[in-house]
């Protein structure tokens, strides 16, 4: 009887030690690309007009105020912002989310709709490559996320884009966009949008700690879609957009972008991870030497009064 209680106490031990966790490296999307990024503050007028070569890297980051890991992973891609280029957008988890109110059910949707379910924290640069938490695969994160931003999409042709507000919470944009070499799956669609940011908005209670929340998209306007018949790529609009409001302050700015959406009937997750719920999240990095040390000893203990009976 002593021996059987040994045996299960051990096993018992043994459950509940984590393993540790390894780098996932970053996959391709397969959804098709999103370029762009071209922006106006919200209360005064712009107007710019870009060759494709010279805008930025697209990055989109899948966050919430309670995820720990999400802040390695935001700090990284600041300490490589200015060197990259790259333009980032904060999508909040707002889905069965209640401790995150920096998010829309419908700016979360968009996210899912695209990249299938994830847990933040999300990276995707371009639409094309995404690295899901936040181990590097590289020497660090600043390494990884600058090699990411580094892939370019080689796109010949120009895009222009003019903001004029008509209200506190209204405007009329105009864009355009030529592309020679648009290659995609026959079947393709590109779609400019007109997506809302708030620059900064704070809120205390986050958990993470991190208060003030850079780059909240609180918006995502269709502007206008072309489905692709040629590799010779050409659409203009203009039209009204209504503004959503700021969680706090009047920082908000409008950037246009465009879409580019594979004929997929869906799309697959790419991370087998299931969804954790608020600060119940254990941290991917986290692995706890102390409970190895235990159930190692426990295991040596274990044999040795299984040999003295």
């Amino acid at each position: 009887m002593r021996k059987a209680y040994l045996l299960v106490l051990i096993v018992f031990l043994m459950a509940f030690v984590p393993s540790s966790t390894v780098a996932a490296p970053a996959t391709q999307t397969d959804v098709g690309m999103l370029f762009g990024g071209q922006w106006s503050l919200a209360n005064e007028s712009g107007v710019v007009s870009t060759n494709l070569s010279e805008l930025p890297p697209i990055v989109e980051v899948y966050t919430a105020t309670w995820c720990s890991n999400c802040v390695d992973v935001e700090h990284a891609l600041d300490n490589i912002e200015n060197e990259s280029g790259i333009q980032q957008y904060h999508i909040h988890r707002a889905i069965n989310e209640i401790q995150d109110p920096l998010g829309s059910i419908e700016i979360d949707q968009h996210f899912i709709d695209r990249y299938g379910t994830q847990a933040p924290p999300a990276v995707i640069f371009n639409g094309t490559t995404i690295k899901i938490g936040s181990i590097a695969e590289a020497a660090s994160l600043e390494e990884e996320f600058t090699s990411l931003s580094e892939i370019h999409l080689s796109l010949i042709g120009d895009s222009s884009f003019a903001w004029t507000p008509v209200s506190q919470d209204a405007g009329f944009v105009a864009w355009s966009l030529d592309v020679e070499n648009m290659i995609a799956p026959e079947g393709s669609t590109i779609v400019a949008q007109a997506w809302i940011v708030e620059d900064s908005a704070r809120f205390e209670d986050g958990s993470n700690g991190l208060e003030n929340y850079p780059h909240v998209v609180r918006g995502i306007v269709e502007l206008g879609h072309l489905n692709l018949t040629s590799e010779s790529v050409s659409m203009t609009g203009n039209t009204t957009v209504s503004l959503p409001p700021a969680y706090d302050g009047s920082d908000l700015s409008v950037h246009l972008l465009y879409q580019l959406n594979y004929p997929v009937e869906s799309v697959e997750d790419v991370s087998q991870n299931n969804e954790c719920e608020g600060t119940d999240c254990e941290d991917e990095e986290q692995f706890i030497p102390a409970a190895s040390i235990l159930m190692s000893m426990s295991v040596l203990i274990g044999v040795a009064l299984l040999r003295n009976d």
